[in-house]
């Protein structure tokens, strides 16, 4: 197991000012290693990624909302992320994973604790927590009757052979990452075409992050990544989310100053308009935020989970 702890602490804000209630969609955070262990297997861990250091982070960057997505390391226990949104406040939700050996009393715990939506993980060096297209069937229709979303993670796949999975799904999908490009592809690329097909739907929503990532190979200044995005919010502004993917898990080189990546959205995005929509508006439904003007940013109780 290779413990990552590549996020820059010495986080800068971005060159221009975010729009009050933004949101950072997905983030992990690990917890005190004796609390909270990791599973044997874990392929990573970043236990210097703490709830606090999360919320450094978001201060400096301007943000004030944001999604803590439970790490793949500490697989369906899901103690560290209700102990973390117990701390990051009202503004935070929560999104777990789920399969059989979730019982309904923990999904009862995790919906009152902020847990709105379920991550299924199809990374390819993540084998050990795929889960079966019966698995996966069964966990729609437990997670369908708590109005939860779904959150799916397909890079470096062909997205066919999990798509269908949730064709009758009527929730809604978040699909990680810009999805499953194949970068030197370029727009022509059937995954991007499959992709815009899907977000036409309605109930289907890209995620605007790890895109400095996924386009390593050309470098920065990540033109290539410009590209999809643009074409993404032209096609469908309306489904668009941004992620930081703070601390950048299973990356092997330093990460772009989270700043950085902020300036880069800003590419992705030029107009403020464009940057509000995804960034508030978008977050807010999908999420289930409380209005920008009613929201509270210190802890909640329950009667502000929704």
């Amino acid at each position: 197991m290779v413990e990552y702890g590549n996020f820059d602490p010495e986080t800068r804000a971005p060159k221009w000012q975010l729009p009050a209630g933004s949101c950072d969609s997905h983030v992990h955070v690990f917890g005190d290693r004796e609390r909270f262990p990791v599973q044997p297997n874990a392929v990573y861990t970043a236990y210097d990624a703490t709830v606090h250091a999360m919320r450094r982070t978001h201060s400096v960057l301007g943000i004030d909302r944001g999604v803590i997505v439970q790490p793949t390391a500490y697989g369906t226990d899901h103690s560290a992320l209700i102990d973390a949104l117990s701390t990051a406040g009202s503004g935070y939700r929560g999104c777990g994973r789920v399969d059989d050996s979730v019982t309904d009393d923990q999904l009862t715990e995790m919906h009152e604790a902020g847990v709105r939506g379920a991550r299924f993980n199809f990374h390819p060096r993540l084998t050990a927590s795929r889960l079966s297209p019966e698995r996966i069937r069964r966990a729609i229709e437990r997670v369908t009757e708590r109005g939860w979303y779904f959150k799916l993670q397909l890079v470096d796949m062909d997205p066919d052979e999990v798509t269908a999975l949730f064709d009758d799904v009527e929730a809604d999908i978040i699909v990680d990452h810009m999805g499953p490009l194949q970068y030197d592809h370029g727009l022509a690329d059937p995954r991007f075409r499959k992709m815009l097909n899907l977000l036409q739907r309605g109930n289907w929503w890209m995620m605007l992050s790890n895109g400095d990532k996924r386009a390593e190979a050309a470098g920065h200044p990540w033109n290539d990544a410009v590209a999809y995005a643009h074409e993404y919010i032209q096609q469908v502004p309306t489904r668009m989310l941004w992620a930081s993917d703070w601390p950048h898990p299973i990356r092997p080189v330093p990460v772009p100053n989270d700043g950085e990546l902020l300036d880069l959205f800003a590419r992705y995005a030029p107009d403020e308009a464009t940057r509000r929509q995804i960034l508030v508006k978008n977050p807010q439904e999908v999420f289930r935020f409380a209005d920008i003007s009613n929201e509270i940013t210190a802890p909640a109780n329950d009667e502000d989970r929704d």
